[in-house]
């Protein structure tokens, strides 16, 4: 048998992109390798959002050209966003590269692996959403659902357009016989997944076409589905029907990730995110209102091009007024082609650098603040193995999707209560509540 090992960079939907990967070469009569060098086919599932994305995946290539060196049989393949970007450059950089596909190709690779070619291969057109896919899931209680591909937004930092195309979104109907699969499968938790999701459903025919929150609704009635996440959502569109929805559907999970970028509204428009400062506090403040208990957590991009120290003081205003559970932070890198890669007044890597120091420490003083709440309350877990620093201790999350360490007996897969007892700016501790235990 024939065995294949992928590695992955990215994002959540890079994630997915692989578990489908291992799925259809599974379904090919592959098995997995627990690492390269006992591979027959070598596979990179890429990612071009940032500069150490590119960096990290290069050098894991030079492993990959010294095996098929030693085995010239060996299959090296290379597929995402960073494939696509650079298309048939991949075979003249890396002429040992035996085939490379985009994001919205995966199934090319199982056409290229069954043909008799003995050239090199490259799939790079947009196509129709190929759902169909079988996936292996990392974990058989939890599943990613891909509700639509591609971005129609135009952020000035942003190459997703540009490698995972127009968007467009899964029929509902679709969508609910996979997650009725998903729960018949034993799957508790589900999470959406979309480079806008709360855009979904626009670009489908009149009497196909719902809103983000109908469908929110329609997830949640799928007996079984007893939690239910979704990312990423835009703050435009972040509107009062999908904030309500969290709180009435019950499988609804109390966390929003809503990406601030920055705290500046001149950054905001040169990065084209069509809201401003004012706009973003507004939806922050619907959701405490109607939502006071949940969590909050955001992405904030450090050294925009022009962005001056001002800027950067109204970008830790917002962080210290909203006080977010937590928070990715990234130094700004330009990505080819797209507009801000070519704006004057970049700023220095030293400034860039000073600067994360400074927000990544407000933001985990607001998030160890936040995560204090939750001490002496008990707290609903869905444990998945053990903890990682204590493998005599158990690890899951909450609903608040706060990673919790616990004592107890559970099972991966169960639902618990845990009584929380000390906190971090990242994680709870706690016990096991056995007599009220949930489980599965």
């Amino acid at each position: 048998m024939k065995r294949f090992h992928v590695t992955t960079f990215g994002c959540q939907m890079n994630e997915h992109d692989s578990e489908r990967m291992k799925g259809m070469l599974e379904s090919l009569g592959y098995e997995e390798s627990p690492s390269r060098d006992e591979a027959d086919l070598i596979l990179f599932n890429t990612c071009s959002i940032r500069e150490n994305a590119d960096n990290r995946f290069v050098a894991h290539l030079g492993e990959a050209k010294r095996l098929k060196s030693e085995d010239p049989g060996r299959i090296v393949g290379v597929g995402g966003c960073w494939a696509q970007s650079v298309k048939e450059e991949v075979f003249r950089r890396f002429p040992f590269v035996d085939v490379a596909f985009g994001p919205g190709q995966i199934h090319r690779l199982a056409e290229f692996l069954n043909s008799d070619s003995i050239s090199a291969q490259g799939y790079f057109e947009f196509e129709d959403f190929s759902g169909d896919l079988p996936a292996r899931r990392e974990r058989p209680f939890q599943a990613w659902l891909q509700i639509s591909q591609g971005c129609n937004c135009v952020c000035s930092y942003c190459i997703v357009p540009s490698t995972r195309g127009r968007e467009q979104s899964r029929r509902p109907s679709e969508l609910i016989e996979e997650v009725r699969s998903l729960a018949a499968d034993g799957v508790r938790e589900v999470t959406l997944l979309g480079q806008n999701v709360n855009s979904y459903g626009r670009d489908l025919p009149p009497e196909e076409r719902i809103r983000f929150s109908d469908l929110l609704g329609l997830v949640d009635s799928v007996d079984g589905i007893e939690r239910l996440r979704y990312t990423s959502p835009h703050p435009k569109d972040m509107k009062e029907d999908v904030i309500e929805a969290h709180a009435t559907l019950p499988s609804l999970c109390e966390h929003i990730h809503l990406p601030l970028q920055s705290g500046s509204t001149r950054i905001l428009k040169a990065m084209r995110r069509t809201y401003s400062r004012e706009r973003y506090l507004d939806r922050v403040e619907m959701i405490r209102d109607r939502l006071p208990d949940c969590s909050i957590t955001t992405d904030i991009i450090v050294g925009f091009p022009g962005e001056t120290d001002r800027d950067f003081e109204e970008t830790m205003e917002v962080v210290d007024a909203v006080s977010y559970d937590s928070a990715f932070t990234f130094v700004y890198s330009p990505r080819r082609g797209t507009e801000a890669a070519a704006m004057e007044d970049q700023i220095p890597h030293s400034v860039k650098k000073e600067r994360m120091a400074v927000l990544v420490d407000l933001v985990q003083a607001r998030a160890a603040e936040r995560a204090s709440r939750f001490v002496g309350r008990s707290l609903e877990v869905l444990v998945e193995g053990p903890s990682r620093k204590d493998p005599s201790r158990l690890r899951g999350r909450s609903r608040h999707n706060k990673a919790v360490n616990f004592e107890g007996t559970a099972s991966p897969g169960d639902l618990v209560e845990v009584e929380i007892d000390s906190s971090t700016s990242q994680t709870l501790a706690g016990s096991e509540v056995l007599l009220s235990g949930i489980g599965g």
